[in-house]
């Protein structure tokens, strides 16, 4: 394991577990009690947990990890959520991308897709997916303006919504915290649901990009119940009964 990879997952297990221990810790991962303090001070230091005796709490009851931390886990899995995703697009396309790990592989499948050399629109609000592809000559790139999130590099507020209001795309791809054939469409924070569902309502075709640990998962606020979407992409690890829930409630589901 990496560092990278350990900060990662020590703050995983901070959100899990509401505190980590230095002495547990260092157990789990296989290193020394002073290799967990410093990683442990290098958090502290980006004031993402606060340190205490023997080990951290989370800064906050409503914790959230800033995106450069997210992008580890079930990476292989995202891929080929992406690959299947960007199999659906087309020369001269629209295509509408919310922030997140599994919409950042979504666009960067985009860009390596031989294809799609021709042309392609992409619609965002994530300042990560702009940068990302604006070197890329044949991607056209549309930035809605708004207020900038650190956690998740999404510009949420008025002025992003009232932009995306006034674009229609050919298909959007949403990452979510949590789909579930109830709770609906879900988002951990209440100000990226608005502009979320915005991009939904105009796109011709939404589907939901979310790999298998999403799936019955409810988050904080809902973007759109499951009905106002076309279909979900996930992965083969999606729980059968569930992915049979979502089809029944008359959606498709697709299987990378």
């Amino acid at each position: 394991m990496t560092r990278a990879e350990r900060l990662a997952a020590i703050l995983e297990l901070l959100v899990g577990a509401g505190r980590v221990d230095v002495d547990e810790a260092a157990e789990q991962f296989g290193v020394s009690t002073a290799t967990i303090r410093r990683d442990l001070d290098h958090l502290a230091d980006q004031q993402l947990l606060s340190r205490t005796h023997g080990g951290a709490v989370p800064n906050s009851t409503s914790y959230d990890l800033p995106m450069r931390y997210k992008t580890i886990g079930r990476h292989p899995a995202k891929a080929k959520i992406a690959e299947r995703a960007v199999s659906m697009l087309w020369p001269g396309c629209t295509v509408a991308l919310n922030g997140g790990t599994t919409t950042v592989e979504v666009a960067r499948a985009i860009a390596t897709a031989d294809a799609l050399h021709s042309g392609v629109t992409v619609v965002t609000n994530a300042l990560n997916i702009a940068t990302e592809l604006t070197v890329r000559p044949f991607i056209k790139i549309v930035v809605c303006g708004g207020v900038a999130r650190p956690q998740s590099y999404e510009l949420v507020g008025s002025l992003a919504g009232d932009t995306m209001s006034q674009l229609t795309t050919d298909i959007c791809f949403l990452g979510a915290a949590g789909v579930d054939p109830l709770g609906g469409i879900t988002i951990a924070d209440e100000a990226e649901a608005p502009v979320n569902r915005v991009m939904v309502t105009q796109a011709k075709r939404a589907y939901v990009v979310a790999d298998a640990s999403k799936l019955g998962e409810v988050a904080f606020f809902r973007i759109c119940q499951l009905a106002e979407i076309t279909g979900v992409i996930t992965d083969a690890a999606a729980d059968p009964a569930l992915v049979a829930a979502m089809r029944d409630s008359g959606i498709e589901v697709l299987l990378a």
